[in-house]
């Protein structure tokens, strides 16, 4: 039996449950399943009588990248509800036919404001590639596919730039389209779409952050290159160390009335020649 509890809901008495008919929506349906045949069988039966007039309105061709998805008095027709490509036969006065590209689609990602994990400001885009391989998923379970798709494709892009650093972006480009790649294509499975690629196109900083960024790159440089100035300084000190030790004193001598009669002698320069002998006063050390 029915009843009201405290707070005012029904109630339902379990015993009773089982006594509530049940079959009013499935004798429904079967009542207009019967309808729809026998105005389906009516159809054909005009059809077959007005052969040669009827038969224009009954012929359809698509292409051969092109899908027919058709719907027969509001349902898919016996079968996957699919037709084509080429010449197929329907029922004008009751059959609706919604046409499908299967040739890959290419959307363009506006740029997104986008705020990284270490918080810096940039806009960034993509393009994105897909599909269409479920015709029959692509009509009945998306309303407009192609909108859908950008705007999955904008926030999946919004999510996966917002969670990593500005370094981690311009140095995982790559890693980080195939993981906007598989997100796209698992939330989009379920309207028939297959994701083939995605891209990111471009990076626009604020023209403050690259003018540091250029400073900094600049800095680096100019220490790398002040750096490697000071190691080959070393090292040719180094040389030079271990070339006057394995010299005898004449050698060294030799070496120094060389050195006197490379140089050129001008107005501006004079050259004078000094003994060994008081060299090696004045620099005891030298043996």
């Amino acid at each position: 039996m029915f009843g009201r509890n405290k707070v005012g809901v029904l109630r339902t008495d379990p015993e009773n449950v089982e006594n509530i008919p049940t079959d009013g929506g499935r004798r429904q349906r079967g009542v207009l399943e019967v309808l729809g045949a026998v105005i389906t069988a009516l159809s054909l039966l005009y059809i077959a009588l007005t052969f040669p007039v009827t038969i224009w309105g009954c012929a359809r061709i698509i292409q051969e990248y092109e899908r027919a998805v058709i719907f027969r008095l509001g349902r898919l027709i016996k079968g996957k509800g699919v037709k084509g490509p080429g010449l197929f036969w329907i029922i004008p006065w009751l059959d609706e036919i919604q046409t499908v590209d299967l040739r890959t689609v290419c959307i363009d990602v506006e740029p997104q404001e986008v705020l990284t994990a270490d918080s810096v400001p940039l806009q960034v885009d993509a393009v994105l590639f897909y599909r269409v391989v479920e015709p029959v998923l692509w009509v009945t379970r998306a309303q407009d596919g192609p909108l859908l798709t950008r705007l999955l494709a904008q926030t999946s892009l919004r999510a996966t730039v917002g969670s990593h650093s500005l370094s981690q972006i311009i140095t995982q480009r790559r890693s980080m389209a195939q993981k906007m790649e598989e997100v796209i294509g698992a939330a989009s499975r379920p309207w028939g779409v297959r994701v083939q690629r995605v891209e990111l196109r471009g990076l626009v900083l604020p023209v403050d952050l690259l003018r540091c960024m250029a400073l900094e790159a600049e800095a680096q440089r100019v220490a790398r290159a002040k750096l490697i100035s000071a190691e080959a300084e070393l090292g040719a000190s180094l040389a030079l160390q271990r070339a006057a030790s394995a010299l005898s004193p004449v050698a060294l001598q030799l070496r120094y009335l060389q050195s006197l009669s490379s140089v050129h002698s001008s107005a501006s320069v004079i050259v004078t020649a000094v003994p060994m002998e008081i060299l090696r006063k004045l620099t005891p050390h030298i043996t």
